[in-house]
């Protein structure tokens, strides 16, 4: 368990040096900026929007379902049968090899039941599926003593954010910008006109924006800002996450000098889709927790090899399994396979995953899917406390972009969507309390953003992108080693200072953006996996003592 070092985090260039002196930027202000727009930056808005806030969401994307909730299969977790907060939080510290923060798991297990009963269901009506008799359907997943996840068929995440988005829509306090991306908050001590506050408190004021569709950047300045940007996954060459998850969450907060804990918990989901030319997707936990069997070419069931519980148990082990089954015998996959259960039964069960198979040319009602594990989630993030609080005033982090440490070294199945639930509302209604409660502050002048027009090579975007992805799935991937970890930094490091410099003189781009972002995450994961010499949970080192 580690956190960024002050030595690791002088290594990198905190401030961005394109703030200087030069042609001024538009310059807007609100109450409250949210940089993400899924579960937890969503609830956040609309919490702190109900009392009055008034809120600014930052979208990358133009399409306003993109984000890693859209992606989510498998299920929130609810209450089952003989279930009770002290079932599910034993549950969620076994699967965190032992060092959840038991104050986060109490908190999430009281109150996250009860959350998706009064704000999914209730309030936003999201259409969970029901069984025939118009209750809560409910299944099972990997480690989970009792079936205790409700979901809408395998598109959980689709559903819950349509209805977010609608009521997101109506709000009057709340506005979305769409294609913008965030580029580096705003700090006292790194962007103030007024060199004396650098004696302040580390303090947020906003963030540089930067507007895709009119290619200009904005200097916006809130009371409070938010990170909600979700995950990193795609710093590894195979992953179940979007495009987007390219860690800019992490990397803005590691340049404003925010404290980082547990970066060195990447899961890695034991089962996404293996194909020639085949982006990678999830196959849902669902999957296995519905009856589906983890087999190799030879149909035999292997991970029992490796651990009693089988198919079902936590991901680390079972993705390990896969890993160790793949060396010994040398295939590019294994198999999951559904195909005894009966096929209209399928069909209705998983539709969004059928839907995806039967373009690569799977049919899972008659053949097992090709399966490798793939990064999937950060446990680890920007450290906070309660309300999404940073260690720098005027900043906080819901959602996946944030440690709260309830997933300790491996998360629980369907406790992501349950974590930004809790925490959005937490720290929405902490925002809104704050913000009645003191005197309106005045913002500082920002030193304005210089306009640089040196045009980049796409291929050269391109490349360091796959020296990215293969440095960290072969390095700092599923398995690691001191020696493997080394390679990594000089490869990592010697990339950084190349981006960094045309960065500094280059025409803005999302992707270019994307890279910069994506470099220094990938850093900072490297260096919380150095610092850890023992294995536990997802960061598993070959040799530790």
């Amino acid at each position: 368990m580690t956190e960024t070092t002050e030595a690791d985090s002088t290594e990198n260039p905190k401030s961005d040096p394109r703030a200087r002196t030069g042609a001024d930027a538009s310059t807007t202000e609100t109450d409250v900026i949210v940089i993400g727009a899924g579960i937890a930056g969503c609830i956040t808005a609309l919490e702190a929007a109900d009392s009055g806030a008034q809120v600014t969401i930052l979208h990358r994307s133009f399409s306003p379902t993109h984000s890693n909730t859209q992606w989510a299969q498998g299920g929130i977790i609810y209450t089952g049968t003989d279930d009770s907060p002290e079932l599910l939080a034993e549950d969620i510290k076994r699967a965190g090899a032992g060092i959840c923060n038991p104050d986060a798991v109490n908190r999430v297990a009281e109150n996250g039941p009860r959350l998706v009963k009064e704000i999914l269901v209730d309030r936003l009506k999201v259409e969970f599926s029901r069984t025939a008799q118009g209750e809560l359907d409910m299944t099972e997943e990997a480690a989970h003593a009792t079936r205790r996840i409700i979901h809408a068929q395998d598109r959980t995440g689709e559903a819950i954010i349509r209805s977010l988005n609608a009521a997101i829509d109506e709000h009057p306090n709340i506005s979305v910008m769409r294609g913008a991306v965030a580029i580096d908050l705003l700090t006292l001590s790194h962007h103030s006109r007024d060199p004396l506050d650098v004696y302040e408190a580390p303090t947020c004021v906003g963030a540089y924006v930067f507007s895709r569709s009119e290619e200009r950047v904005l200097t916006m300045l809130a009371r409070e800002t938010v990170l909600a940007t979700g995950g990193l996954g795609q710093l590894f060459l195979h992953s179940t996450n979007p495009r987007g998850a390219r860690g800019d969450g992490i990397a803005m907060a590691y340049r404003a000098g925010a404290r980082l804990l547990n970066l060195e918990y990447v899961q890695f989901h034991p089962t996404a889709f293996y194909g020639a030319n085949v982006p990678r997707f999830l196959i849902s936990e669902s999957v296995r927790g519905e009856g589906g069997r983890l087999i190799n070419r030879a149909g035999e069931e292997f991970v029992d090899r490796f651990d009693e519980r089988g198919s079902m148990a936590p991901r680390d082990i079972v993705a390990r399994a896969i890993h160790e089954e793949l060396l010994s015998t040398d295939e590019a996959c294994v198999f999951l396979d559904i195909s005894h259960k009966d096929a209209d039964w399928i069909r209705d069960r998983f539709p969004r995953i059928l839907g995806l198979c039967a373009k690569a040319g799977v049919d899972p009602t008659r053949e097992p899917i090709p399966v490798v594990p793939a990064a999937h989630y950060s446990c680890g993030g920007v450290a906070v406390e309660s309300e999404g609080r940073t260690s720098i005033r005027g900043l906080r982090a819901v959602g996946e972009v944030s440690c709260t440490g309830l997933h300790g070294a491996n998360r629980l199945a369907s406790t992501s969507l349950l974590e930004g639930l809790v925490f959005g509302h937490e720290t929405g209604r902490g925002i809104a309390r704050d913000l009645a409660g003191e005197p309106r502050r005045q913002l500082p002048a920002i030193e304005p953003w210089v306009i640089e027009n040196e045009a980049i090579d796409p291929a050269l975007i391109l490349q360091d992108w796959l020296t990215i992805k293969y440095t960290m799935w072969n390095y700092v991937g599923l398995v690691r080693s001191e020696k493997r970890l080394r390679r990594a930094k000089q490869i990592l490091r010697e990339l950084q200072d190349e981006v960094e410099s045309f960065y500094a003189r280059a025409r803005l781009s999302d992707e270019l953006i994307g890279l910069r972002d994506g470099v220094q995450t990938s850093l900072a994961v490297l260096y919380a996996a150095m610092e850890n010499r023992e294995s536990r949970g997802c960061h598993y080192r070959i040799d530790a003592p």
